[in-house]
């Protein structure tokens, strides 16, 4: 990436650059067609909790204070739906300070979607239009509406996560039940303590060596299980150093759940419920792979609905959003705010596609007290709300409309299209995985001057 100027000129990287064009253009006519306008919303603001690291700006003018660049629109496009304005969008620089991975990177582009009197309903019509007009105008890739809805807890159920690539099968089969009574302790032990026994059948997976299976046995080991189970199904019945310990009902019943053929092997986790999830669903993908199970030409879009509005933290002793601090929840489960929030169920979405997830939203809460009430619930005192949110909460006390919105993510949309693997050769002069320009060497050393005029002093030692 040095020298990105030279590895731009390749036909490959002009195709790209020509495809995000097109993406942005059908975007910016789509939302036009639907009556939406773009709206430019503030890079410089302050500091909120929003999941992630902020990439702080510091004041020259107020020593000792920061703008934050934001992480998304949020605030801001709410308080828009505040103001009066019916649709708003933009396509919209982000960041966040996290590690980069291969979907993610520490500045991003989304295209930010907010509306006013709507709903979950109104909010996935327009984005499955929106995704239909990039897809098939920029990739000249059909694409099919309605998508599929699958609620959240489904979702980790038979896919182990909540962005499942629904290209291939392989899903998971819970087998608590079956096990419950075998002889095989370290089921029945995982089973006595409150684990569940999970498994998924791998299609000729009855060919893989001694070797194979140790492998796929340390690639679930990364995810924290403690060991990966194994049967061969063979014309002849079952084969493995554990078949013993199971009747052949148990093992026949596993066979039928999983869907294992003669050939196939059926790989079983035992443990914690998201250890058994993240293991078991990660191998599924490192095997769809290796198995070539994966159509690249296929292109499969659903939404994952029907998410917590909470989840505890279990080092820290408290609730945390589940995506964010503004996120509404249903009116049947709102009253559990004060008995029992983790009952609480959000009216939040995400779009996933080919186990990517590229949009993500929700309806918003516009009534104060419970906006306050969810304060509350997250361990936010008054003091803090005043200091981070004070305006936003007197924008919410003077009147707001229901609404909701979404943000798709351009680059990852684009990255799909181009069948990329790393986001950054979508993007014309990215990061580098530790954050790093190469082409310019940002972050650089600025003059003990330029820091002086900021009061910042750099401790060398650090």
């Amino acid at each position: 990436m040095r020298y990105r100027f030279i590895d731009l000129r390749r036909p490959e990287m002009q195709k790209t650059l020509a495809m995000r064009h097109k993406a942005a253009l059908a975007a910016r006519n789509y939302m036009n067609e639907q009556g939406f306008l773009e709206i430019e919303t503030p890079i410089l603001m302050n500091s909120t909790p929003e999941g992630a690291r902020d990439v702080l700006v510091p004041s020259r003018h107020y020593p000792g204070r920061f703008y934050a660049l934001p992480q998304s629109p949020q605030q801001f496009k709410q308080i828009l739906m505040m103001s009066g304005v019916d649709k708003y969008f933009q396509i919209a620089r982000c960041f966040r300070d996290e590690d980069t991975r291969s979907d993610r990177q520490l500045e991003f582009t989304q295209l930010d979607i907010e509306m006013s009197f709507a709903g979950v309903d109104d909010v996935l019509e327009v984005t499955e239009g929106l995704m239909k007009r990039i897809f098939e105008e920029a990739g000249d890739i059909p694409v099919q509406t309605p998508f599929l809805r699958l609620p959240y807890h489904e979702s980790m159920a038979r896919f182990g996560n909540d962005k499942p690539d629904t290209r291939f099968g392989m899903e998971l089969t819970d087998l608590s039940d079956v096990m419950a009574d075998c002889d095989f302790q370290v089921f029945t032990r995982t089973l006595s303590a409150g684990g569940q026994v999970k498994a998924i059948a791998a299609p000729g997976g009855a060919n893989f060596s001694r070797k194979d299976i140790d492998d796929l046995t340390q690639f679930v080991a990364t995810y924290r299980a403690k060991g990966l189970a194994w049967v061969k199904v063979t014309t002849e019945g079952f084969a493995s150093g554990i078949v013993k310990f199971f009747t052949t009902e148990q093992l026949e019943t596993a066979q039928e759940r999983t869907g294992a053929k003669p050939g196939d092997i059926m790989f079983f986790v035992a443990d914690k419920p998201k250890v058994v999830a993240d293991a078991l669903g990660n191998l599924r993908l490192h095997l769809g792979k290796k198995l070539n199970l994966i159509d690249e030409t296929q292109y499969n879009f659903l939404w994952i609905v029907d998410y917590p509005l909470f989840e505890w933290n279990e080092d820290e002793n408290r609730y945390e959003p589940f995506h964010h601090l503004f996120t509404g929840g249903t009116e049947e489960t709102l009253p559990l705010l004060d008995t029992d929030p983790g009952k609480v169920q959000s009216q939040h979405y995400d779009l996933v596609c080919n186990g990517y997830e590229i949009c993500s939203g929700s309806v918003r809460i516009h009534q104060w007290d419970i906006q306050q009430k969810v304060f509350e619930v997250l361990g936010i005192t008054p003091e803090e709300v005043e200091s981070r949110f004070g305006y936003f909460i007197d924008a919410l006390a003077y009147g707001t409309p229901p609404h909701a919105g979404v943000a798709p993510g351009l680059d990852r949309i684009v990255m799909l299209m181009r069948n990329e693997e790393n986001i950054r050769e979508v993007i014309a002069f990215p990061k580098s995985q530790q954050g790093l320009c190469p082409l310019t060497h940002a972050p650089s050393v600025v003059t003990d001057t330029q820091l002086e005029e900021l009061s910042i002093r750099v401790d060398a030692e650090l």
